[in-house]
């Protein structure tokens, strides 16, 4: 049976490159894409989601959703990054028959959780905000939700801790009160943060070889990532990207790829540490201990970075020459 989704998502040029694979594998239902700020502006990011279901055809449903997190001040669109717009180079253009669903995301999550009681798995790849409003509106969400996969976080394995500030991966900085809500709500949680994401890498070449291909969604991907690709040259001398969004879509596809470590995890919701995401996994008894009641969550460890690249690869692919 294939996998009923919800993305929520701030495209966003990996963001782009994570719809596409949910688009493309035939395993995944792709529902509904709910949008969120981050990457780009919520105007912009929504007006991209739009561009790529009419590009591409689909049929998923698209629901705009905040612009702002819950308390902390906004960070802004990360330009550097993404661009102006949130595709680098590339500009979308306002679709012609594509629109969105007139309900706020979070709404949307509501309504559309509920019709499909235990089927929808909700996959966050942006700030937590829109996650955090539905669990605000309808706590009792939690029972009907599959589970919830996001791409943010960096527990500091394997080398890997913040990209926006030392100890911060930026979904989670940007809305740390929701993540921390997200993260302790009593709904099964596997977090796929930069712990594994950054154990995976799309080098220039590989990215070169999806243009080949892949059909006019290898061309989309190679012409929405030589931004991209510039800021990882020129800021990090890398030739290539990381894994980052299209990650958590691998992990809803085959789970098998990653190796998981459970126990409750916090967020650090201000000061220097702000974003900084914490799992207890020892099981040890402390005096105070502000993890000791919530549940157990997962958290990505490890990851077979050529399985997952192999099947990114070979999903684009097909799908390229679905799509013609």
């Amino acid at each position: 049976m294939r996998k009923k989704i919800i993305l929520d998502t701030d495209p966003g040029i990996d963001d782009a490159m994570a719809i596409l694979f949910a688009q493309a594998h035939p395993d995944i239902d792709l529902v509904g894409i709910t949008t969120v700020y981050g990457n780009a502006t919520i105007e912009n990011g929504t007006r991209n989601a739009l561009y790529l279901k009419e590009k591409f055809s689909f049929s998923c449903d698209v629901a705009k959703g905040t612009d702002k997190p819950i308390q902390r001040p906004p960070v802004g669109a990360t330009v550097v990054v993404h661009g102006e717009t949130g595709f680098g180079d590339l500009h979308s253009s306002e679709p012609e028959h594509a629109s969105a669903d007139p309900r706020p995301a979070y709404q949307y999550i509501i309504d559309t959780v509920k019709a499909n009681p235990g089927e929808i798995t909700l996959v966050t790849v942006g700030p937590l905000t829109n996650i955090a409003l539905v669990l605000d509106a309808a706590p009792e969400i939690t029972s009907l939700v599959k589970e919830v996969v996001v791409m943010g976080g960096a527990f500091g394995m394997n080398g890997h801790r913040g990209n926006v500030t030392p100890y911060a991966e930026a979904n989670i900085h940007d809305d740390p009160h929701a993540a921390d809500k997200v993260f302790t709500a009593d709904w099964p949680v596997v977090i796929v943060g930069l712990d594994v994401t950054e154990e995976s890498f799309f080098s220039a070449d590989y990215i070169d070889g999806l243009k080949a291909e892949g059909g006019k969604v290898g061309e989309f991907i190679w012409d929405v990532s030589r931004y991209y690709l510039r800021f990882y040259a020129n800021k990090l001398g890398l030739e290539g990207c990381h894994v980052h969004d299209p990650s958590a879509i691998a992990y809803v596809i085959k789970p098998e790829l990653f190796t998981l470590r459970e126990g409750p995890i916090r967020v650090v919701t201000d000061g220097p540490a702000e974003g900084l995401t914490l799992q207890k996994f020892d099981g040890r008894r402390h005096q105070m201990d502000d993890w000791a009641e919530m549940p157990d969550q997962k958290v990505g460890v490890a990851v077979n970075d050529k399985e997952l690249l192999a099947l990114y690869r070979d999903s684009i692919i097909s799908y390229g020459k679905q799509v013609g």
